[in-house]
């Protein structure tokens, strides 16, 4: 989840001003959290206080408004609706990650990862994509190899994650589905040496590189065991004191790296 939250950070500034390097500054006096860390810590708070989470997210978004929620979440969080308006954009995916450490095993996150997503994403692809990020958290948590979390998401998802960054780079544009950009998140963790590389290659993809590198860094942290220490400070200072509130007891409770 804080791999989530700093990638978020990271890619803040580059959102509407595309890089297509790994050579980049990763905080700037402009980088901030956006929709994504907070509706992520939204889910986070749902889970450890037994929050009806169709409930928190409006409220959440109410609570901090301006952060760059998508058109059609933002006049579902600010209506009296609360049926699902059958999205498939990465929002499902981007929020995703505790649900990979709250729960036990593959079924529970699927099924819990699904419940999630549904909220808003009911569409096929907005579930598909929050089960695919969520799933390889859990298994790069249980320690599977690159490898193995790699043919688990192709078998079970269909993704074709064969490709390298270098061939996808070069034509990638904005994109906010699911299906054009979890794949993207996930190989660009494929092909990271640590944590930080990945979320140099999340951004260096261009298109939504905050999501994008929030659903990368939610994987990264996972696998290499941790957000590094100079980073993991950088979130903190990020965060206001009930995110960060929040975040600390979801770690105290779940998460043992830190």
């Amino acid at each position: 989840m804080l791999g989530a939250i700093l990638g978020d950070i990271v890619g803040s500034v580059y959102e509407w001003n595309n890089i297509k390097t790994k050579e980049f500054d990763l905080f700037t006096e402009n980088s901030s959290i956006t929709d994504d860390s907070v509706l992520t810590v939204s889910l986070a708070d749902s889970i450890i206080n037994n929050k009806n989470f169709t409930k928190n997210l409006k409220q959440y978004t109410y609570k901090y408004p301006d952060k760059g929620y998508g058109g059609n979440f933002l006049i579902w969080a600010s209506s009296e609706v609360t049926e699902p308006y059958n999205s498939w954009g990465n929002g499902s995916a981007m929020r995703t990650s505790p649900v990979a450490w709250a729960y036990d095993t593959l079924e529970e996150i699927l099924e819990k990862s699904k419940e999630f997503a549904a909220v808003t994403h009911n569409h096929p692809e907005g579930i598909k994509g929050a089960q695919a990020i969520s799933s390889a958290i859990f298994l790069a948590k249980k320690n599977a190899s690159k490898e193995e979390i790699k043919e688990y998401i192709e078998f079970t998802f269909k993704y074709d994650l064969s490709r390298k960054l270098n061939d996808i780079r070069n034509n990638y544009k904005f994109e906010v589905s699911c299906q054009k950009s979890v794949p993207e998140a996930i190989i660009a963790f494929l092909e990271s040496n640590d944590f930080e590389d990945a979320i140099r290659n999340a951004i260096s993809l261009g298109g939504d590189s905050d999501t994008i590198a929030a659903m990368t860094g939610s994987i990264a942290e996972a696998f290499y065991k941790g957000v590094p220490m100079h980073l993991y400070t950088k979130i903190m200072d990020h965060l206001d004191d009930d995110l960060k509130k929040t975040v600390l007891e979801f770690q105290r409770k779940y998460i043992k790296f830190y």
